[in-house]
């Protein structure tokens, strides 16, 4: 809960949250946080991918982001595996470059991006055009216009002004008696569904900004106009209910309302629609308090969810597709970083924390600060014989709430120079950073069976200083 004077005064904050527990064992490693290839050695020092962390940092330097490449693809195939039949689309706004681009590709998946930089991306890796969709609130005429002409295999429509805008893209390939190029669409719908996520990654409920509206019958409208447009596709709809959605319950209570529209469309406008898309936001464990289902459970859901609902609605069930990204790249990479200074905090009652300041902060992982999002960490350098203490991993940058790790048992006896690593950070942490403070971006490096390569490099003063035209 928080609080208007700050969240240091909410009630409890102070004393940690109730799930919160003591380990026996402040040296070991909770395995479900981790990508599958973290492990500790006796000496308590942290491997990923076959390469001891502190042998990274020797050379890589601190902050950095560690991508278990293996434990990427192995959740990127178990997607694939388990929506056999389904249209996977790897969601590139969790976190995408290059490399992973082509690693998405080569498992077989789809991608879905959001703005023309990350078509670029996608492009630039020569992810097949045909199998990218292409998301956003806000598409420009110029974007949609390339989206258009590079073939995008599908865009999700967000909006009336769209609309216009593919309208005239269209009617400019008509008039060039264009037929091969013209626009896919896939038309963006609110179910009203309430997911039970934190309310700026919910995003089916009607008040906020995406999609048209299935109870205000806009929806409805939409495809009807989109359909009498001349040059223009209409592939299907796509509902998407919210992020770090644990189980299936949500996506029945929205695919029964999509697929009442769909049977709709099909009875008024005679318009057969061949795919659905039913959206990502699949939770990951980035607590011990967190119980994500697999990607074999939700499919089994989900695809009953479907064929009971297709029965339901007398319709032949369409090409379904789906967009993890967190499910995939958030538990395959970890963040480590290099404290700085250690103090302690007395706290009411007679407790204390500990206060763990790193050289890194909320310019590289925003979400604690924008979602009261919660973390693990654990020290990684090193094993330690001193008892857990209760402890906060702080950033260095000038701001009360930069906070990377709100709540935590450590070592009691961390100390400068020690590691700190913190799991389940590849989804909006990179994607989402900052030069705050003009702080400087952290690399990403890729590891795999002993090998580690740089796919993101560090920013350098020069990068920051390039658009500063003094």
């Amino acid at each position: 809960m928080t609080h208007e004077a700050g969240w240091a005064h909410a009630p409890g904050a102070l004393a940690g949250p109730a799930w919160l527990r003591a380990p026996e064992d402040v040296n070991r490693l909770e395995s479900q946080l981790w990508p599958s290839t973290a492990r500790k050695d006796d000496a308590g020092v942290l491997h990923v991918g076959g390469i001891a962390l502190p042998d990274l940092v020797a050379e890589h330097n601190t902050p950095a982001y560690i991508l278990d490449e293996a434990d990427f693809r192995s959740r990127a195939a178990a997607f694939r595996d388990a929506f056999a039949g389904w249209d996977v689309y790897y969601a590139g706004k969790a976190f995408l470059c290059t490399a992973v681009a082509r690693w998405v590709a080569e498992e077989g998946l789809s991608l879905d991006v959001c703005s023309d930089g990350e078509l670029t991306v996608a492009l630039r890796a020569d992810v097949d055009p045909a199998r990218i969709g292409y998301h956003g609130n806000n598409k420009t005429l110029l974007e949609l216009r390339r989206a258009v002409a590079e073939g995008v295999g599908r865009i999700i429509v967000d909006s009336l002004h769209e609309i216009e805008r593919l309208e005239t893209i269209a009617a400019e390939l008509v008039s060039r008696g264009s037929t091969e190029v013209r626009p896919r669409v896939m038309v963006r719908v609110t179910a009203g569904v309430e997911a039970h996520t934190h309310e700026y990654i919910a995003t089916a409920h009607e008040d906020q900004k995406f999609g048209f509206s299935i109870t205000s019958g806009d929806a409805l409208a939409a495809v009807r106009r989109l359909h009498e447009a001349d040059g223009i596709e209409v592939l299907g709809l796509h509902s998407h209910i919210g992020s770090q959605i644990f189980d299936a319950s949500g996506f029945e209570v929205a695919a029964r309302r999509v697929l009442t529209l769909h049977a709709q469309i099909e009875r008024d406008l005679g318009l057969t629609m061949p795919e659905m898309d039913l959206g990502g936001g699949f939770g990951i464990a980035y607590t011990t308090q967190d119980d994500p289902s697999t990607p074999a459970v939700l499919a089994a859901a989900m695809n009953q969810i479907v064929d009971h609902e297709c029965r339901a609605q007398g319709v032949a069930r369409p090409q379904l597709s789906i967009e993890p990204g967190r499910a995939i790249v958030g538990p395959s990479m970890c963040t480590v970083y290099t404290v700085g200074t250690v103090k302690q905090v007395a706290l009411d009652g007679g407790a204390q924390r500990s206060y763990v300041s790193v050289d890194g902060g909320m310019s590289d992982n925003i979400r604690t600060a924008l979602y009261d999002a919660d973390y693990s960490a654990t020290l990684a350098n090193r094993a330690s014989p001193i008892p857990a203490t209760i402890s906060r991993v702080v950033g260095k940058h000038c701001e009360a709430g930069d906070i990377v790790v709100r709540d935590e048992f450590l070592p009691g006896d961390v100390r400068p120079g020690d590691l700190i690593a913190v799991p389940g950070t590849g989804a909006y942490c990179r994607s989402m950073a900052s030069n705050y403070n003009h702080s400087l971006r952290p690399p990403v490096i890729a590891v795999k069976d002993g090998e580690a390569r740089v796919i993101v490099r560090r920013e350098t003063v020069d990068d920051l200083l390039a658009t500063d035209l003094g």
